[in-house]
C-alpha cells in the first residue's frame, strides 16, 4: 500500500520524474557498469544495452507501477510484475541485487533532477521502489520455489543432441542433462536462458522459447541469428551459437520460466505468430498432439516467404494430428510455392474465429499491435488476448495498446 503522502508527492512529481526516466536510467546503468562490470558478466545482455531496449523497459516499468499505485494504492499491476518477475528467475536474480539497483538508481535520479529531489520527493520514490522491489521478490522467491531453483546456482549443463539446419538463419538445437538427470518440468510457452562464453571472456545470456512439447526428456531451443541492422549490433549470443555450437557441445541453460503458458482448459485456441514468433506456439501445438486434446485450434502464421517459414513442416505434421485443428499462413512474397496459403500481411477479416477463443500471440511488436487490433474489432475480448516478447518487454512497460 502507498502512503497518502507519499501518493500526493509522486502524482505531483510523475511528469517530470517521468519525462526524465530515459536519462535517469542511462545514468543508472551507465554509472552502475563502470563501478560493478562484473554485472554485465552474465546477467545483463550487452545487446538490450546498446539498443536502449532495456533502459527504456524500466523506465516505462517504473512509470507504469507508478501509475497504477496512483490509480489504486492497494493494487498492483500484477501482469507487469509477474512479467518481470519471470524475466529476472530465468536469470538467476538474487534479492540483494535489488539493495544494488537502488543504490544506483536513486543517485541518478538526484543527478538528473538536481535541486527538486527534496527529501520529501526521495522518501516517497524510495517507497515506490521497495513496494515494487518487494513485491518482485516474493514473487521471484515463489519462483523458484516451484521450480526447485537455488537463485545462487541457476544454471545447468545440456549437450547438444542434434543440430538442426532450419533455414540459412535458423538453427533448433536438441538437448537433453549432461549430468543424466530428470528434465526439469515445463509449460508449454516458456522459456529457458541460455549463457554463453563470447570471445572477450564475458558471459551474455538470452532467452529462447522451448520450441517442442515440455513432455519428453529432450528439450528444444530453435535460435534466429540476429543480423546487425543500421545501428544496431548483431545478436551475440544468436551469433555465437550459429557459429560454433555443433551436436556433442554443451549449453548452459536456466529451469524453464514464463508467464505465458498454455493453460488447461477446453476452450477454443487461436495461435497467431509472425517469424521467429512461431517458436511458442509450435511447442503449444505439439503439447496439445501429444496429449490427444479435441480442443478446436486456428493456427495463424505469418512470414516473408515459405523458405524463411521455421518450422513449417513440423506445423503442418502436428495439425493433421489433431481433430479439430486448422492453419492459415500468409506470406509477403512467393506465396505461391505452399499450397493453400494467402499472399500479403495477415488479414483477420472472413476467417471464423470463435469469440470465446484464448490467443495467444507472437512476433514483433507491430506485428502483434496489429493483430490485436484486428481481434478486438471482430469481437474477441481483450482479457483473452495473451502475448509474448522476445526481449525487453516494450509494450506492457508503456502500457500501449
Amino acid at each position: 500500500m502507498l502512503s497518502p503522502e507519499s501518493a500526493a508527492v509522486i502524482r505531483a512529481t510523475l511528469p517530470a520524474v517521468g519525462g526524465a526516466l530515459d536519462e535517469i536510467t542511462a545514468r543508472f546503468y551507465s554509472s552502475m557498469f563502470a563501478e560493478q562490470p562484473e554485472l554485465l558478466d552474465g546477467l545483463f545482455n550487452r545487446g538490450n544495452q546498446a539498443s536502449g531496449e532495456q533502459r527504456r523497459a524500466l523506465a516505462g516499468s517504473i512509470a507504469s507501477f507508478a501509475q497504477a499505485l496512483l490509480a489504486d494504492p492497494d493494487t498492483r499491476p500484477d501482469a507487469l510484475l509477474a512479467r518481470i518477475a519471470h524475466k529476472h528467475a530465468a536469470l538467476g536474480v538474487t534479492e540483494d541485487q535489488y539493495t544494488i539497483v537502488h543504490r544506483y538508481l536513486f543517485r541518478a535520479i538526484g543527478d538528473v533532477l538536481g535541486e527538486a529531489v527534496t527529501p520529501e520527493v526521495a522518501a516517497a520514490w524510495d517507497e515506490v521502489y521497495w513496494l515494487m522491489a518487494g513485491a518482485l521478490i516474493a514473487q521471484e522467491a515463489r519462483l523458484y520455489q516451484e521450480a526447485e531453483v537455488d537463485p545462487r546456482k541457476p544454471w545447468r549443463q545440456w549437450t547438444v543432441v542434434e543440430r538442426r539446419e532450419e533455414t540459412p538463419d535458423v538453427a533448433s538445437f536438441l538437448l537433453r542433462p549432461a549430468d543424466g538427470g530428470p528434465v526439469p518440468p515445463a509449460r508449454a510457452g516458456q522459456y529457458v536462458s541460455v549463457k554463453v562464453l563470447m570471445p572477450d571472456g564475458i558471459h551474455q545470456t538470452r532467452q529462447y522459447s522451448l520450441s517442442n512439447a515440455p513432455g519428453d526428456g529432450l528439450r528444444r531451443i530453435t535460435v534466429k541469428r540476429v543480423v546487425s541492422v543500421a545501428e544496431a549490433p548483431e545478436g551475440e549470443v544468436s551469433n555465437q551459437l550459429h557459429r560454433t555450437v555443433r551436436a556433442g557441445d554443451e549449453l548452459t541453460l536456466s529451469a524453464p520460466f514464463g508467464d505465458v503458458v498454455l493453460d488447461d482448459a477446453d476452450s477454443p485456441l487461436v495461435l497467431v505468430s509472425a517469424g521467429i514468433g512461431c517458436t511458442p506456439m509450435v511447442a503449444m501445438l505439439e503439447h496439445l498432439a501429444a496429449t490427444g486434446s479435441t480442443r478446436p485450434v486456428h493456427f495463424l502464421h505469418a512470414d516473408r516467404t515459405p523458405a524463411d517459414h521455421v518450422l513449417r513442416a513440423d506445423t503442418r505434421r502436428l495439425v493433421e494430428q489433431l481433430p479439430d485443428a486448422r492453419v492459415e499462413f500468409w506470406y509477403e512474397q512467393d506465396a505461391t510455392e505452399e499450397p493453400g496459403s494467402r499472399k500479403g500481411l495477415m488479414d483477420l477479416e472472413g476467417l471464423d474465429l470463435p469469440a470465446d477463443a484464448d490467443v495467444y500471440l507472437c512476433g514483433s511488436l507491430p506485428f502483434m499491435r496489429a493483430v490485436r487490433t484486428q481481434l478486438l474489432q471482430a469481437g474477441t475480448s481483450a482479457r483473452r488476448i495473451r502475448y509474448e516478447v522476445f526481449g525487453p518487454d516494450l509494450w506492457l512497460a508503456h502500457a500501449e495498446g
